[in-house]
């Protein structure tokens, strides 16, 4: 079993065919992100045998060149978003250390075995949330499911009420589950400064024996 698999699966359901069909004409009449080849980018970094972290976003990055198929993260020649921005802060707050992406850059997290994920995968230029409810919800709900049923002590830092929300779907006995509000400057003084997430992550994966990201 491995993503493209398990996307392909996904392909083949009534409900991707109609999100298929309004997203190919997205792209024809209006500038989405990410680019149409980068949509299932963090599959293909993180090997679904090595998957130890979920992170989970809401949607990408809708500014010009930003998104690139990875939760969060941005090409390394662009200015950190301020989601990005305090992600890094709080990495250096919690570990003491700057991050090893301080660019923004987070490829290195996916082939560690972070999947960086969103639950919606495309957005229009300038509009956050464009794509809500046309069919990429039911896609992501699919895939945390098929991770609860089919791996076992996965950890799932979930930021924001988006991300929490599909904690629904996952079993607390047999997974990891970290929630703190979004990183975004609207809600990161609310408590994802200071979650601890990152240094929590890692005490997980020692307890289990597995080897620890650097963040």
């Amino acid at each position: 079993m491995n993503w493209i698999d398990i996307i392909t699966q996904e392909q083949q359901k009534e409900y991707y065919q109609e999100l298929k069909k309004s997203i190919e004409q997205k792209y024809l009449t209006s500038s989405v992100y990410p680019p149409k080849e980068k949509i299932f980018r963090a599959y293909k970094l993180t090997k679904y045998s090595n998957l130890k972290i979920v992170i989970l976003g809401q949607d990408p990055y809708h500014g010009q060149g930003q998104a690139q198929g990875l939760a969060f993260s941005t090409p390394k020649e662009i200015k950190n978003p301020p989601s990005m921005q305090n992600i890094l802060k709080e990495i250096e707050a919690d570990t003491g250390k700057v991050s090893v992406n301080s660019n923004g850059d987070l490829t290195t997290w996916a082939t560690q075995g972070v999947l960086l994920i969103n639950t919606i995968l495309t957005v229009e230029e300038s509009k956050p949330k464009s794509h809500h409810n046309i069919g990429w919800e039911i896609f992501s709900e699919n895939i945390i499911s098929h991770i609860n049923s089919n791996f076992s002590n996965i950890i799932f830092l979930l930021w924001g009420a988006n991300a929490i929300s599909m904690s629904k779907l996952i079993d607390h006995q047999k997974h990891h589950i970290l929630t703190a509000p979004h990183p975004s400057p609207l809600s990161a003084y609310r408590g994802f400064f200071g979650c601890k997430h990152f240094s929590k992550a890692n005490e997980i994966l020692k307890s289990l024996g597995k080897e620890e990201i650097e963040w």
